[in-house]
């Protein structure tokens, strides 16, 4: 079985008391947690208790925020992949699920991907929280605002790794109702 992240939104946050009475799939990506679901997860980033697992490894984020900085990070990207229409294609796909699926919050669900490292989960994402996906954050606001060219360059050599996540409405992990 691949190790997944899983990225999700709902109207509400998974708390102590239950989870989201409707949670949306979003999107999930094989193997790690890619720069666009650490970029989704980077505004107003809190961690709360996982809806599939036990330990307190769901990570929660403002949607429109999240989704704002990724397509403004995409536009730049895009800038040097005029010719790209596999590029073009995914950042279509990408945006309009990002539509379809909109809600209050992105819930990213970590559970498979911390527990690869044989880390103390919980302590991984607390680490995620506050310095992988602050510094994705900052690197691409840097990238947007025309002061970070050769880390853009490296994204952009390697945009499908960062982008060309499964986005659908139903991932493996799927909630009903």
């Amino acid at each position: 079985m691949a190790n997944r992240s899983y990225l999700y939104s709902a109207d509400s946050m998974p708390d102590d008391a239950g989870i989201p009475r409707q949670i949306r799939c979003v999107s999930e990506h094989n193997g790690d947690i890619p720069l666009a679901h650490m970029l989704m997860v980077g505004r107003g980033t809190t961690i709360v208790p996982s809806m599939i697992w036990n330990p307190p490894i769901g990570i929660a984020a403002d949607y429109d925020g999240g989704a704002d900085l990724l397509r403004d990070l995409l536009r730049v990207v895009g800038r040097g992949l005029e010719d790209d229409t596999d590029f073009a294609a995914c950042v279509a796909r990408t945006t309009a699920h990002l539509e379809k699926q909109r809600a209050r919050y992105f819930v990213l669900e970590t559970g498979e991907i911390v527990s690869m490292t044989g880390d103390d989960p919980a302590a991984s994402v607390r680490r995620l929280a506050s310095e992988d996906i602050p510094g994705a954050v900052a690197r691409a606001e840097a990238a947007i605002a025309g002061r970070n060219d050769d880390w853009l360059a490296s994204v952009r050599a390697d945009w499908e790794r960062h982008f060309a996540s499964f986005y659908s409405e139903a991932l493996y992990f799927s909630f009903s109702g």
